[in-house]
């Protein structure tokens, strides 16, 4: 396993590989990985040669300070788990200096109203600092395939439009959402929950799965209500947003079309810790 803080110098290493046809692929993460992030990288070593996964908090993505400086960091047992998994990973760990130099700050991206619902309308800027940062690190790598998880669904649709509209040559692949045994999200915030509320956790979930099966028989306003009315009774958890929408455009279902692919979203905030999830439902 190699490690690189540098871009130039991770950009020659990946230099000489291709002189050898061999093929790159990308996982992108803020670290405290978990499997999710795990069954990305193992995915991706099936697919290629080598595998970059970079490792990188990024500033400009996060609307709350508070929340940046609570994300969870643990570099060494990120870099353990790494090492577990294979010696064909190269790890990129740069720093914000390296990044960003002196000024950190977002590019501005014409996402076609993508970014401007579900996670767009709560977290302000965010997709900004999403698409700068992944522009970034498919520019420095130049991977064949880069690989994201389908909990950010939006986020996915987000980066397909932003490599299609740069004209990036990687083709973006989603993943499938890896769970916890009752059905929780993986996801690296779930550490900064209590005990209690993650074991209880799984009713997100839950209430996603009773959603898909109302789905065949009642309206989307039915559906939203029925799900707002099982939150109010649980004290856990507070519900931020819950939307069905098309899964291709992310625009909210407002009669269902028989040729259209439908998602349920939704954001729920527990102990504090803003959790997202989605489930496909046709």
């Amino acid at each position: 396993m190699h490690i690189f803080h540098h871009k130039k110098e991770l950009m020659s290493f990946l230099g000489e590989e291709r002189k050898k046809n061999h093929t790159i692929g990308l996982v992108p993460t803020m670290g405290a990985l978990h499997e999710g992030h795990i069954s990305l990288v193992k995915k991706a070593l099936l697919e290629n040669d080598k595998v970059v996964v970079s490792i990188f908090v990024n500033p400009t993505q996060f609307d709350k300070k508070d929340d940046l400086e609570k994300y969870p960091r643990n570099l060494d047992r990120d870099l353990t788990l790494l090492e577990l998994v294979s010696e064909n990973i190269l790890v990129f760990v740069p720093s914000v200096d390296e990044i960003y130099g002196e000024h950190i700050k977002s590019q501005s991206y014409e996402f076609n109203g993508l970014d401007k619902v579900m996670e767009g309308e709560f977290r302000e800027g965010h997709f900004n600092g999403v698409g700068t940062i992944v522009e970034l690190f498919l520019r420095t790598v130049s991977p064949d395939k880069a690989y994201f998880g389908e909990k950010d669904f939006q986020q996915l649709q987000i980066i397909r439009k932003m490599a299609a509209s740069k004209k990036l040559p990687c083709e973006i692949i989603g993943c499938p959402i890896e769970r916890e045994p009752h059905g929780l999200a993986m996801s690296s915030r779930n550490e900064r929950l209590s005990k209690t509320t993650r074991k209880e956790a799984g009713f997100i979930y839950e209430t996603l799965q009773a959603a898909k099966a109302k789905f065949g028989t009642e309206s989307a306003r039915n559906i939203a209500d029925w799900v707002k009315e099982k939150f109010k009774k649980n004290p856990l958890f507070q519900l931020e947003y819950f939307q069905i929408a098309d899964e291709d455009t992310l625009t909210p279902m407002l009669k269902k079309q028989n040729d259209t692919k439908y998602r349920a979203f939704i954001a729920v905030y527990a102990d504090g810790v803003r959790l997202i999830d989605n489930l496909r439902l046709n």
